[in-house]
């Protein structure tokens, strides 16, 4: 970053995610929409057009020559992440990585492995991480308002139709890595545990892709197991609540994929209190702060959202998969 400490932001992938982040990075202040890079110049041009950027590109490689790049965020499907990440990182350039971080836990070690050796930031956009309901969260289960907690459950599904990034393995389709990512990170960014799958099954497209899922989790935390029970489905509309129980009450979270409220309850289900979470722009501005903010302290990863964090998931995704017989073209 210059002098100025504007984060510039140069976004891979010209689809609906790009253009979220494109409203959120116009909302502010310290950072900046900055460039657009995507496989057609004309479409690079349109997006800046719309979202007054500065600079449009017909290849992702244009944007990451970019000296003027303080950050690139790969908004692209899953199955491309890792070719790009890899050429960023090569140029020295921070990344930030949509989730899924990447295919399997095979390219998320050596994305790692060479941001690390290289000393350039990585994160991944995992955006629920880096919201506020987070510290709310961790405080009221610290405070010792619902006790011990014992289960966690959490949904997510969106009636999604035969889109082909759920559809196509070589898109690596599925509930999983779109949506089920968000259950598993909502349990680990409470209970950091060693977890193990107890049990989980599968509904499979006619293209052998996840359709809808569910995780049965055991996790030890040092005051007894916790059972988290968590589905994930790219076929139906789901509540989206997640619940953590503890034995004195429990939370009840709103909206797992972006919590709004967080309802706490007393012993026998006593309603206590609803929490609202502060007004946001879209909610992925959090994660653009964090990285900013890393960067100005030269951190090379953000400490909302550790590489090793990541690494945990991907590694639990690929258990999953492998037990469900859903593979992709990459993993070998």
């Amino acid at each position: 970053m210059e002098k100025d400490n504007i984060l510039r932001v140069g976004i891979i992938g010209a689809g609906w995610i790009a253009e979220k982040a494109a409203i959120t990075l116009n909302g502010l202040p310290e950072c900046e929409a900055y460039a657009i890079a995507s496989r057609t110049k004309s479409k690079a041009e349109a997006f800046t057009e719309k979202w007054k950027m500065k600079r449009a590109y017909g290849s992702y490689s244009e944007l990451t020559d970019d000296p003027d790049v303080d950050l690139v965020y790969v908004a692209t499907p899953h199955s491309h992440h890792y070719a790009i990440t890899l050429e960023a990182i090569g140029k020295g350039k921070p990344c930030l990585v949509e989730k899924a971080f990447m295919a399997n836990s095979r390219e998320a070690r050596e994305v790692v492995a060479m941001a690390q050796a290289k000393g350039v930031f990585l994160a991944e956009a995992i955006w629920t991480r880096y919201q506020p309901a987070v510290g709310i969260i961790r405080y009221l289960l610290h405070s010792g308002r619902i006790g011990t907690p014992r289960l966690v459950t959490a949904t997510l599904g969106y009636s999604m139709g035969e889109k082909p990034r759920i559809m196509r393995p070589d898109l690596c389709g599925g509930a999983l890595l779109d949506l089920g990512v968000y259950a598993l990170n909502f349990v680990r960014m409470f209970f950091p545990a060693n977890f193990r799958i107890a049990a989980s099954s599968c509904v499979k497209t006619a293209t052998g892709m996840d359709l809808t899922n569910a995780i049965t989790l055991i996790g030890e935390t040092g005051e007894g197991e916790l059972l988290c029970n968590l589905q994930s489905s790219a076929a139906c509309v789901g509540d989206n609540i997640g619940v953590i129980a503890g034995t004195e009450g429990n939370l009840i979270i709103d909206n797992i994929n972006n919590p709004q409220t967080i309802t706490v309850n007393g012993p026998n289900r006593t309603y206590i209190d609803t929490i609202h979470v502060p007004p946001q722009i879209t909610g992925y501005e959090y994660q653009f702060q964090a990285c900013r903010q890393a960067l100005i302290e030269g951190l090379t990863e953000p400490r909302e959202m550790p590489l090793d964090e990541t690494l945990y998931i991907m590694r639990m995704m690929d258990e999953l998969r492998a037990d469900w017989g859903v593979k992709y073209p990459m993993d070998h």
